[in-house]
């Protein structure tokens, strides 16, 4: 297929609002005209470069799916950046199968994001030989690769997707994601089994419900033992994690509330399994199986979880899997692992620093701000020490390690006593439910023993029907089904509105949250501004020849100036060039334009942090973090509610306008290293606060981990975020308040839920202790009682949610 045949397949070419023609592959404005092939312009030769490759391949329909679906300008790959993926010992890192020649790779690509994404990506076939087969998981972006590696090797692979824009993220914490243990869906299979038996145990019992409909004994007792052939793989599997848990309990001495539950079945399967065998009766092998059954649907709903999160990342999610590293034989790539002390390492534009050491050649201008928080990057002479995190921007370094990766500073952080809590496990046992179900299963047996005593004394014959039924009808299944229930109902509106927990004991912590922590630097900040410059007022063609030369560029300033000179029209530029952690340059009108750092512009520092000169003219530009919109009305509304304080590892530059937005009642702490965050968590703990975190980097994790709850904030969820509680999508950051809103509204759901349920085992409790329970009661008191706390819980979720506009009704 050639250029010009695809144009049926594609709409016409539009052009940007400044008059510019559109990029055909990633929908950007075109500086130039000159790019082009035919009537397609395209923004830069990286863009006309992949149009190229996937048009030679026959590949156009890519540009069917969705107009422009690329991801803006290609970026430039370094030659030797995936060197590193020849060496064979960190290529079988990432193979998740080999037979030595079929390899099977699984990447994330970060830049998937529309269908023609998902198609290109499972069509690399017809873009390089050796490439049998490749599956896209759009939820995850990891995208499944078979190959023949003696046709094409990984780094062939991986260069082939950065040159049609979709370069993979490949990161330490990969080599070690393939060896955890996958969940097996157990209990998926045990709900269908208990499915399959209630529905049939249901429908062979109804002879029994109405008096048997006229059959003889004999058929009568060949449908009970039909039920009890169902009843029995409901009981020793679909049942069977019901008794694990329970046991673990016992043997650590604590009553779980599987423990009540388990004894119910128990005691129902046993009576059902005598009255059946003696021919004395039906049994209860509906009312057993629709527990198991119900129990089982209530933990599935409620233990959702979104597969394309992680809530438990660590810094490996972050660095590399390999580095270059001076050896006797020359510059050669090793696997972080094999790093030690005094290895020279060598290190390129925006490549991650993974051990700490010190600065032996080239100009370092580290950005520290996923690791401390401070949004400035630090420079850094030959001679002074750097740690593990930073990422270089600019020239080439070495570095010479005075640590192993595991000894650096950040290492030692995670090594932090904080990072071995199990707080899912910790929240559970002090969950109010499993405590009220311990009571409630004290009182049960203390009914059951006057009942049996009562009995024993007037008719001993009813002893155990009386004391068998009170077990099977009083179970705390209804206490259980509300909170499940309820639970699973918010994990679905807390995610609709944006929140994912990582788990349900993540709410009720929530709704005892008494104190919240924000950082600073990418939680209540998004973006950069210009807040103001020094220098003569800008002209109009001032003003247009800056904002056409900042536009092209992606760094966080460049992207302040264009917005502070957004009233400006692009005017034509010539020799346009950027250099990283410097600045860009460019001819305009044939005047020589800078825009970046003093010493790239060639002017005396200042407190200023950007800088731009065209011709003999100068400006100095203060460049800072952009509060999110709203922030002040949602510290308000949480203000009078909540005890709130700042910790951020910035200085103390905004200072003046957070205090106007925090008021003076809170706490303000900046230059706040993560060892400090993670101990100031710890001093409000232990002052009886319930601390809910909110962060963004790694220089959060401690906290986060340390307190109750830990929140990420994150621009995109599939990104990379700390291990974490709960993701917030931050576009949905200004429903905070009514998030937490909800989270406490479930204590009193699931307490009038509970008090229902209660109602419904006072009648079942006086039919059963009169001896009179049987199995058509049971059917319809069970059943009832089940839906009730479902549609209860459900619904009064629901509601609440509504009324707190998190959801729409329908």
């Amino acid at each position: 297929m050639t250029a010009s045949s695809i144009s049926s397949t594609t709409s016409k070419q539009g052009a940007s609002l400044s008059g510019k023609p559109q990029c055909y592959h990633c929908g950007d404005p075109c500086k130039t005209d000159t790019i082009k092939i035919e009537e397609k312009f395209f923004c830069c030769e990286g863009c006309q470069l992949v149009f190229e490759i996937i048009n030679s391949n026959g590949l156009c329909d890519y540009y069917a799916y969705q107009r422009h679906p690329g991801l803006g300008k290609i970026k430039a790959i370094r030659k030797e950046k995936y060197a590193y993926l020849d060496e064979p010992k960190v290529a079988e890192l990432l193979y998740s199968f080999t037979d030595g020649d079929l390899c099977i790779v699984k990447l994330y690509i970060p830049g998937v994001h529309c269908s023609s994404c998902m198609w290109l990506l499972e069509h690399l076939r017809q873009l390089r030989e050796g490439i049998v087969e490749s599956r896209l998981n759009f939820g995850t972006k990891e995208v499944t690769i078979h190959f023949s590696s003696s046709k094409i090797s990984i780094r062939q692979l991986v260069e082939l997707l950065c040159s049609i824009g979709y370069e993979p993220q490949i990161t330490l914490n990969q080599t070690e994601e393939k060896t955890r243990k996958k969940p097996r869906g157990l209990r998926v299979y045990r709900l269908g089994v208990a499915a399959f038996c209630f529905s049939f145990i249901m429908m062979m019992s109804f002879p029994e419900y109405f008096g048997g409909f006229g059959l003889s004994e004999k058929d009568a007792q060949i449908f009970r033992s039909l039920n009890l052939l169902l009843g029995i793989p409901v009981f020793f599997f679909s049942a069977g994690e019901f008794f694990s848990t329970a046991w673990k309990g016992l043997k650590t001495k604590t009553l779980n509330i599987d423990a009540p539950i388990a004894l119910a079945v128990t005691i129902t399967f046993v009576r059902s399994v005598y009255e059946i065998l003696s021919g004395t009766g039906g049994g209860y092998l509906d009312s057993m199986s629709g527990i198991v059954f119900f129990m089982l649907i209530g933990r599935i709903l409620q233990e959702r979880t979104y597969h394309s999160l992680s809530f438990h990342r660590d810094y490996k999610s972050y660095f590399p899997i390999a580095v270059t590293v001076q050896t006797s034989e020359g510059w050669m790539p090793r696997s972080l692992q094999e790093l030690k002390a005094n290895d020279l390492v060598q290190l390129h534009n925006e490549e991650i620093i993974p051990a700490d050491g010190i600065l032996e050649a080239g100009n370092a201008q580290i950005d520290y701000s996923f690791v401390t928080g401070e949004s400035a990057p630090v420079l850094r002479n030959c001679g002074d020490k750097i740690f593990a995190g930073g990422r270089q921007i600019g020239e080439k370094i070495l570095v010479r390690l005075t640590q192993p990766v595991s000894g650096s500073y950040l290492s030692s952080l995670w090594n932090h006593q904080s990072f071995s809590k199990n707080k899912s496990k910790d929240r559970e046992y002090k969950n109010s439910v499993q405590i009220m179900s311990r009571y409630f299963t004290a009182i049960l047996f203390i009914l059951v023993a006057c009942v049996a005593i009562y009995w024993w004394m007037v008719h001993p014959a009813n002893i155990l029907p009386a004391a068998t039924a009170m077990l099977i009808v009083a179970c705390p299944c209804a206490l259980l089904l509300a909170a499940t229930f309820t639970n699973s109902n918010l994990i679905r509106l807390f995610s609709n509105a944006g929140l994912y927990l990582k788990d349900a004991t993540v709410i009720e912590a929530l709704a005892k949250t008494n104190s919240i922590v924000f950082d600073k630097t990418g939680t209540l900040t998004q973006g950069t501004e210009v807040t103001s410059y020094t220098g003569e007022a800008l002209s109009k063609r001032e003003a247009q020849s800056i904002h056409s030369l900042v536009a092209p560029s992606h760094h966080p300033y460049s992207r302040a100036l264009v917005t502070y000179t957004k009233q400006a029209t692009p005017i034509p530029i010539k020799y346009w060039q950027e250099y990283p952690g410097e600045g860009v340059r460019a001819m305009i009108d044939d005047q020589l334009v800078k825009v970046g750092n003093a010493r790239f512009v060639g002017v005396p520092e200042s407190s200023a942090n950007l800088y731009a000169q065209l011709g003999e003219k100068t400006w100095s530009f203060t460049v800072t973090p952009r509060f999110r919109p709203g922030l002040k009305q949602l510290v308000d509304s949480l203000r009078h509610r909540f005890e709130l304080t700042l910790l951020s590892g910035d200085t103390a530059t905004q200072e003046a306008e957070l205090r106007q937005i925090f008021g003076t009642d809170s706490q303000l702490n900046f230059g706040q290293q993560p060892i400090d965050k993670l101990q100031f968590i710890e001093k409000l703990q232990q002052s009886k606060r319930k601390v809910v975190m909110i962060g963004d980097g790694l220089n959060d994790a401690g906290a986060l981990q340390q307190s109750d709850v830990g929140i990420t904030l994150a621009e995109d969820i599939n990104n990379f975020s700390p291990a974490c509680d709960a993701i917030l999508d931050a576009r949905n950051f200004h429903k905070l308040p009514q998030l937490l809103q909800l989270a406490k509204a479930s204590k009193w759901i699931i307490g009038f839920s509970f008090f229902i349920s209660i109602l419904y085992n006072i009648i079942g409790l006086s039919i059963a202790a009169a001896a009179a329970m049987n199995p058509m009661i049971a059917a319809i008191l069970m059943p009832a009682s089940t839906l009730t706390i479902v549609l209860l819980s459900t619904g009064l979720s629901s509601v609440y949610a509504w009324k707190l506009r998190l959801t729409k009704m329908n």
